[in-house]
C-alpha cells in the first residue's frame, strides 16, 4: 500500500513537473488602437482585436484613412498557432489604390501558399516565416515582435513574401505618460521598410509605437500615447543619424585633399562636345585645374585616380526629392546624384539630414530643402499649417530660421495666404514653389500670386486656358483639346516674364500610366534593382484599364511635346522625380525629356545640371565642370552626349571632396548594383 501511495505520488508529480505553465494567449480577448500620423498629422485609426480559441490566435485589424483627401481601408486578419507560429494571413485593401499591398499566406499541410497582387501566385516549401509588406498593420507587426521573443530572439526571421528582418535592441526609455512614468524598450528594426524603422514595445512586449519611412515618414502610435508624438520622432531621428554615421565610417574611409583624375573624357555641361583624354586636378572639394593629360601637371601629394575611357560630368541633380530616410544618401550618390531639393519633409528629419552632410561631414549628397506648407482641413498635407496671413508669416520665419531656401505651398492653401506666403518668403530672400492651390486653381494666377516655381505638368500646364480652371478642365485636358501655337507662344511670353521654373516629373505620368497588368521595367527597366521592400508601392503597381492607359499616354506624350517648346525658347525645366522609382526615376524623367519633349542629350542633361543650380541660386558654385567650381562629378563608363541612357552607367561619384565607387554605395542602399545582372 505504501509502495503504491509513493508510486502515485511520484507520478503525480512528474506529470505536474512536465506541463507548461498556462499560455497568456488562452482565452485572450483583447482589443486595442493605434493612430496613424503622415508627417505627424493624424490621417487614421487602426482598430484591433486578438482572440484565442483551443488551438489558434485570431488577430483581426482594421485600418482607415483619409490621408489628403484620399479616403482607403485596410483589412487584415492573421492566424498563429499557441506558439505563434503563423499559419494564415490575408490583407485586403478595401478600395483600388494606385499602390498596391494586398497579400495573402496561408500555410497548408506540406507548403505554403503565397498570393501577391498584381503577382503570379507561387507554392513554397513549407518553412518557418513570417508574413510581412511594407504598410503591415501595427496589430500584426505587433504579434511580430511576440513571435521573435518567443522563439528566442532569432537573428533573423525569414519572411513572404520575401526578405528576412532583424530586430536589434538599441536602449530603455522612459516616457511620462498622464503623468506616471512608463518605461520602454526601443529597438531598430530593418527588412519591413526600406532602411530602419524606430519601434517601441512595453515591459510585456507589446508595440506602442513605431516610426516608419519608405519614401514617406509615418508615425503610428498606440491610443493612449500620443502626447509622446515628439519623442518618437526625435528618437527616430536619433536613429536614422546613426545608421547615416556607420554609412560614412564604412564608405568613406581616408579621403586625400588633393585628387588627380587622369585620362578621361569631361563632358562639361556646356558645350555638346566631349573634352578627351582629360586630367582634372580636385583641391580641397573644388576643381583647379581642367587639361589634357598631357599639358596638367599632378601635384606631388595628389591621389591618382585612373579614369581612362570613362566619361566626367556635372553631378546630377533631383530637384523633386523627397528624402525621408538616410539610405537616401548612399543611393543617390551610386547614381551619380549629388545635389537634390528635398521637396516634402518633417522638420526635424529634414534639418538633421541636411546638417549631418554640410556640417559633420556625414555621406551624402548636398540638400537645399523646400519647407512644406499647407492649408486647414482634412486635405491638408502635413502638420504645418497657414490659414491666415499671421500664420503665413510664423510659418515662413520657422522655415527661414532652419536654414530652408524655399517654401513648398500645396494644393489646399488658400489665395490670400498663397499671396501672404510668397510675400513672407520674398522678403527674407527665399522663394515659393510648389502646387497650384486648389482654391487658385490655374498655374498663370499661383504664379501672379507671388509663386517663383511649379511642380508637375498637369498643374504648370493650365498656363495654356487662362480663363480656366483645373477642375473644369478635366484630367486628361491636354489630350481631349486642340492646342493652337498662339496658346503655346502666349504660355512661353508669361512665363518668361514671370522667369517662372517649371518642375514637371514626367516621370511620375510615364510610369503610373502603364496598362494593367504591365510590370514597371516596361518604362523602367532598373527598376528591378531597387531594395525589395520597396516592391510594393514603386515596382508592382495596379496600372489603369488599357483604353484609359492609351489616353493617359497620349496625354502626356502631348504635353511633353508643348514642354519641350518651353524650354527651346528659354523656360527653365528642372528634372525631379517625386520618388516615382528612387533614383532610377531621375534617369527617365531625363530620357523622357529627350524622347518626347525633343530636347538634345545635353539639354536634356541641362535640366539636371545647370539649370538646377541657377533656380537656386548656385550657378556660381556648382552644376558644369568648370575651373573654380565645386567638385560634383558624375563617372560614367559611357558618353552620355552619344545615347542619354548612357548617364545610368554611372561607376564612381566625386561630391564635398570625396570620391566613391557606385557598386559599394548601392549595395549599402541595398540596391542590386549595376555590374549583378
Amino acid at each position: 500500500m505504501k509502495v503504491n501511495y509513493f508510486l502515485k505520488l511520484f507520478l503525480l508529480l512528474l506529470i505536474t513537473g512536465c506541463s507548461s505553465a498556462p499560455s497568456k494567449w488562452e482565452n485572450i480577448n483583447e482589443e486595442g488602437a493605434f493612430l496613424v500620423y503622415r508627417r505627424q498629422s493624424l490621417i487614421g485609426e487602426e482598430s484591433y482585436s486578438i482572440t484565442s480559441n483551443e488551438d489558434s490566435i485570431i488577430v483581426k485589424s482594421l485600418q482607415g484613412e483619409n490621408e489628403r483627401g484620399r479616403i482607403t481601408g485596410v483589412q487584415a486578419e492573421l492566424h498563429l498557432k499557441m506558439d505563434l507560429t503563423p499559419t494564415y494571413y490575408q490583407n485586403r485593401r478595401l478600395t483600388d489604390k494606385d499602390t498596391i499591398i494586398n497579400l495573402k499566406v496561408e500555410t497548408k499541410v506540406d507548403s505554403i501558399f503565397v498570393w501577391e497582387a498584381n503577382q503570379k501566385p507561387s507554392i513554397i516549401k513549407n518553412t518557418d516565416y513570417f508574413p510581412i509588406h511594407s504598410d503591415i498593420p501595427a496589430a500584426m507587426e505587433m504579434m511580430l515582435y511576440h513571435y521573435y521573443f518567443e522563439k528566442g530572439n532569432m537573428k533573423n526571421i525569414p519572411t513572404l513574401p520575401r526578405g528576412e528582418i532583424s530586430i536589434n535592441f538599441i536602449q530603455n526609455d522612459t516616457l511620462e505618460i498622464k503623468g506616471k512614468k512608463v518605461p520602454l524598450e526601443r529597438y531598430v528594426v530593418e527588412g519591413i521598410n526600406w532602411g530602419g524603422r524606430t519601434i517601441w514595445l512595453d515591459e510585456s512586449k507589446n508595440l506602442v509605437a513605431l516610426v516608419k519611412a519608405n519614401t514617406q515618414i509615418r508615425e503610428l502610435i498606440k491610443k493612449g500615447y500620443e502626447e509622446a508624438k515628439p519623442f518618437f520622432v526625435q528618437g527616430n531621428v536619433e536613429e536614422q543619424m546613426a545608421a547615416l554615421s556607420k554609412y560614412t565610417k564604412d564608405l568613406k574611409g581616408e579621403q586625400a585633399k588633393i585628387k588627380a583624375l587622369v585620362g578621361g573624357d569631361i563632358v562639361d555641361g556646356l558645350s555638346d562636345i566631349a573634352q578627351k583624354d582629360m586630367t582634372l586636378i580636385i583641391e580641397n572639394g573644388r576643381i583647379t585645374k581642367i587639361g589634357k593629360r598631357a599639358e596638367v601637371e599632378i601635384p606631388v601629394n595628389a591621389k591618382v585616380i585612373d579614369v581612362s575611357g570613362k566619361t566626367l560630368m556635372p553631378g546630377l541633380w533631383d530637384m523633386h526629392a523627397h528624402s525621408n530616410q538616410v539610405q537616401w544618401a548612399p543611393a543617390y550618390l551610386a547614381g551619380g546624384i549629388t545635389t537634390i531639393r528635398d521637396n516634402g519633409n518633417e522638420v526635424e528629419f529634414a534639418t538633421a539630414f541636411r546638417d549631418a552632410i554640410a556640417k559633420n561631414g556625414a555621406l551624402g549628397p548636398d540638400i537645399l530643402l523646400a519647407g512644406m506648407t499647407d492649408g486647414e482641413g482634412i486635405q491638408g498635407n502635413g502638420v504645418v499649417r497657414a490659414t491666415n496671413a499671421q500664420e503665413a508669416s510664423e510659418v515662413v520665419q520657422m522655415y527661414f530660421e532652419n536654414g530652408y531656401e524655399q517654401i513648398k505651398i500645396y494644393s489646399s492653401v488658400a489665395t490670400d495666404v498663397t499671396e501672404a506666403l510668397s510675400k513672407e518668403a520674398h522678403k527674407r530672400g527665399m522663394t515659393t514653389t510648389g502646387h497650384v492651390p486648389k482654391s487658385i486653381g490655374n498655374a498663370r494666377l499661383a504664379i501672379e500670386a507671388g509663386m517663383d516655381q511649379l511642380s508637375h505638368r498637369s498643374l504648370i500646364l493650365t498656363v495654356l486656358f487662362p480663363d480656366k480652371n483645373q477642375s473644369n478642365l478635366g484630367r486628361y485636358y491636354i489630350e481631349e483639346n486642340e492646342i493652337t501655337q498662339a496658346q503655346i507662344d502666349n504660355a512661353i511670353d508669361f512665363l518668361l516674364k514671370h522667369k517662372t521654373v517649371l518642375d514637371p516629373t514626367i516621370a511620375l505620368d510615364v510610369v503610373r500610366t502603364l496598362p494593367r497588368g504591365s510590370i514597371t521595367e516596361n518604362v523602367e527597366p532598373e527598376a528591378f534593382r531597387i531594395a525589395y521592400e520597396l516592391f510594393e508601392g514603386k515596382r508592382f503597381r495596379s496600372g489603369l484599364p488599357p483604353q484609359i492607359s492609351k489616353k493617359a499616354k497620349a496625354d502626356y506624350t502631348k504635353a511633353m511635346g508643348i514642354l519641350g517648346q518651353f524650354y527651346k525658347a528659354g523656360v527653365p525645366i528642372i528634372a525631379g522625380t517625386d520618388n516615382i522609382v528612387p533614383v532610377y526615376g531621375l534617369y527617365l524623367e531625363i530620357e523622357t525629356y529627350q524622347k518626347l519633349g525633343g530636347l538634345t542629350p545635353l539639354e536634356a542633361i541641362k535640366t539636371a545640371t545647370i539649370i538646377p543650380a541657377k533656380a537656386m541660386g548656385l550657378d556660381a558654385e556648382t552644376g558644369t565642370l568648370e575651373i573654380g567650381k565645386e567638385a560634383d562629378i558624375a563617372i560614367l563608363e559611357k558618353n552620355p552626349l552619344v545615347d542619354i541612357t548612357n548617364l545610368r552607367t554611372v561607376s564612381a561619384v566625386i561630391t564635398n571632396g570625396n570620391y566613391y565607387k557606385s557598386s559599394s554605395l548601392w549595395s549599402a542602399a541595398d540596391f542590386i548594383p549595376r555590374e549583378d545582372k
